[in-house]
């Protein structure tokens, strides 16, 4: 074994743990030269221009070598651990559009529920805007025909009704209310009667106007039964369920496209 110890403040050579000290960078123009002693401030304080500043090789200032500042390590500041400022934050505005459908009151903050006179009065404008023209419009297909023929028996009338041209005319009558209904709910929630009556249709969950899917199926629900088996029947079980129906006075349509009927404000 060999006698030579290796000079102080060298590593040994054979140990790859320890790292080798590195040679400082130069200065550069302007910049003092780095304080003796490995990196430290001499005792006494720093000099003036020290990395180090004025709080004696403390990196973070007067703290005491806190990074969060005199808080006490409190990243929120003084406030204990409130990142609000010491207070709640402000419950957020209450209004809108209801809570969702099925959850907190869909009604908070909406317009109150349209009255039911006031419905009645606005259904039965928009039957005559569409009722007036599919009548003249019915004149070609012979529809009076039958209405005002004693001859015949309850077959031939079956065999009318089941025929090319009533056939047509029903078929154009069905789309005439269904596409009248969807697109102008669809618009802004407003058929003719309903702007004449300052109603106009909602989605529960938020107020708005329905999109053309909801509009399609609550007009397909409202009219398609009535056109085609139940004329008296259908019409008369959805006023019902409207003027006894609780909280939110939906018929049978309004419940399938999860609307309500709102007044609009003046």
């Amino acid at each position: 074994m060999s006698n030579d110890q290796p000079p102080p403040g060298q590593p040994p050579e054979e140990d790859p743990f320890l790292k080798r000290p590195q040679e400082p960078p130069p200065p550069s123009a302007g910049q003092p030269p780095p304080p003796p002693g490995g990196g430290q401030p001499p005792p006494g304080g720093p000099p003036p221009g020290s990395p180090y500043g004025p709080s004696g090789g403390d990196p973070y200032g007067p703290s005491g070598g806190d990074p969060y500042g005199p808080s006490g390590g409190d990243p929120y500041g003084s406030s204990g651990g409130d990142p609000y400022g010491g207070g709640m934050p402000p419950p957020p505005p209450y209004g809108g559009y209801g809570g969702g459908y099925g959850g907190t009151d869909p009604l908070s903050g909406m317009p109150p529920l349209a009255e039911s006179g006031r419905r009645i009065l606005a259904r039965l404008i928009d039957w005559l805007i569409i009722a007036i023209p599919l009548a003249v419009i019915g004149i070609p297909f012979d529809i009076y025909a039958r209405a005002t023929d004693n001859d015949n028996d309850f077959g031939d009338t079956v065999n009318s009704l089941n025929g090319g041209s009533q056939l047509v005319f029903q078929l154009i009558t069905i789309v005439a209310y269904v596409t009248y209904d969807t697109v102008m709910t669809a618009r802004n929630g407003q058929t003719i009667g309903k702007k004449l009556m300052k109603l106009r249709v909602a989605m529960l969950n938020d107020g708005s106007t329905p999109p053309m899917s909801q509009s399609l199926l609550r007009a397909v629900v409202l009219w398609l039964p009535a056109l085609i088996c139940c004329a008296c029947l259908w019409p008369l079980l959805i006023l019902i369920l409207i003027l006894v129906d609780k909280p939110y006075k939906q018929g049978l349509h309004d419940k399938a496209a999860k609307t309500v009927v709102v007044s609009v404000p003046q």
